[in-house]
């Protein structure tokens, strides 16, 4: 049997979709062990694994982004983050990038010595990482010790060639167009962060792990043996290199298992269903639930165009904002059970996050994205190149915009959909574990032998 380690960084889309991964490796015979902060050990025991404490980044997310407790800098730089995305896509994306030097390499002498403690302590036989968890890819790579990467975005997240830059969208929607010039600047941004952390990551090899192999282009480091995207396998995707690694696209990471939120949820539902014939989930995720401006606009929108359908929001800090347009056909939450919801409603709007993008072609569920920042943009040009959602830009969204859209997607399925549902559907975490238990055990037989 297997010890394998996975580790989270402390940010609610990122260790649920890694603590159902570690369920679904628990289930296919592995010892599994959930490293993450402890707000999340909570995951590890639904997921059926151990848990230990681990912190791997300054800033976290536990659910909802503004509530969560962190340094000031931290609070800042989520606020100027939030007010970028109001001037629209360059805005946020370059917004980002600066944030980037302060976000993505914190501690990593700190790391390093808890990884090797980690080793020490528990032996595992492999690891799992979170591809944007660099630090600890970093430390893994310095101790020499054998690792599986998870993607959590895009694929693209993982750059494919040189020519490739993080947080730089390999394509774009219909909607979201930058000008040349607004892409040359991005470009010009993301090259400096990508020359500012290869140098960091090469100082930190060198003092550390002075024999071990340079780790190269920083954002390029990833596992030599298996890389997981929890991602769909398009056929119009940039193929990554090099040619040895195992790249499983999981297609998903919604847990067979999944709990039902409880009558009260069920009630909810119900009430809703009683005075609409459809229903619509808005949720923007973690982060972009605070643009409670947008969410009150596809309030009004789907309300005066959709005569037939009620809306569940979820608002984050923003609820009480929006306490005034619950009603009869609306309901407001802080948080919502959005998996569990995705099979009860007809239709979402959503951010163009890689959970809520595959969550909903997994259960065929159309959507109307709109993205706001980071991959959200090249997860929009695939949704709408495989015909699975409809994208608007929200910089520019009216009411009208907003509800003619949600009609014309709950009057007309888009019709990738029930193909690459079905597709997904035969995929997903027990799919990708058993193959990545396969792709390491390999690799271990292979060091043996040597």
């Amino acid at each position: 049997m297997p010890r394998v380690v996975v580790i989270s960084p402390p940010f609610q889309s990122h260790a649920q979709p890694l603590s159902v991964l570690a369920g679904a490796l628990a289930r296919a015979g592995s010892d599994v062990t959930f490293a993450c902060a402890p707000p999340f050990a909570q995951l590890a025991e639904e997921a059926g694994a151990r848990f230990v404490p681990l912190t791997v980044s300054r800033n976290a997310n536990t659910g909802v982004a503004r509530s969560t407790r962190q340094g000031v800098r931290e609070s800042e730089r989520l606020e100027e983050f939030l007010s970028s995305t109001r001037e629209g896509a360059i805005a946020a994306l370059l917004t980002q990038s600066r944030h980037r030097g302060e976000d993505m390499l914190a501690g990593p002498e700190k790391v390093l010595a808890e990884v090797r403690d980690l080793q020490e302590r528990l032996a595992p036989d492999w690891f799992v990482v979170d591809q944007l968890s660099y630090s600890v890819t970093l430390a893994l790579h310095c101790l020499g010790l054998p690792f599986a990467t998870f993607c959590p975005g895009h694929p693209t997240y993982l750059p494919h060639g040189p020519e490739a830059l993080f947080g730089v969208p390999y394509a774009w929607p219909r909607a979201v167009r930058p000008a040349a010039w607004e892409l040359a600047e991005l470009r010009q941004a993301a090259l400096g962060n990508d020359r500012a952390f290869t140098e960091r990551f090469a100082a930190v090899a060198r003092r550390y792990a002075p024999r071990a192999p340079a780790p190269g282009r920083a954002f390029a480091l990833a596992s030599r043996h298996a890389v997981v995207f929890n991602y769909p396998r398009f056929a119009w995707l940039p193929r990554h290199q090099p040619s040895g690694v195992r790249f499983l696209h999981g297609g998903h990471c919604v847990s067979p298992e999944e709990k039902g939120p409880g009558e009260e949820w069920e009630g909810v539902v119900r009430r809703l269903r009683s005075g609409a014939r459809r229903l619509v989930l808005i949720a923007l995720g973690t982060f972009l639930s605070a643009r409670d401006d947008v969410l009150a606009l596809l309030i009004r929108g789907i309300l005066s165009h959709c005569p037939d359908v009620a809306v569940v929001v979820a608002a984050g800090e923003g609820a009480p904002t929006l306490a005034g347009l619950a009603g009869p056909r609306v309901h407001v939450a802080r948080v919502v059970p959005q998996r569990w919801l995705l099979s009860r409603v007809d239709a979402m709007v959503h951010h163009g996050g890689n959970n809520s993008f595959t969550e909903c072609v997994a259960s065929g569920t159309p959507a109307l994205i709109l993205p706001f920042s980071s991959d959200q943009f090249s997860i929009a040009h695939d949704a709408e190149r495989a015909r699975l959602a409809t994208c608007l830009n929200p910089a520019t969204l009216t009411e009208d915009d907003a509800g003619a859209a949600v009609r014309d997607l709950l009057d007309h399925v888009p019709e990738g959909l029930p193909r690459w549902s079905e597709a997904l559907r035969r995929r997903g975490p027990q799919w990708t574990a058993r193959r990545l238990l396969d792709a390491m055990d390999r690799r271990c037989a292979s060091s043996a032998s040597q």
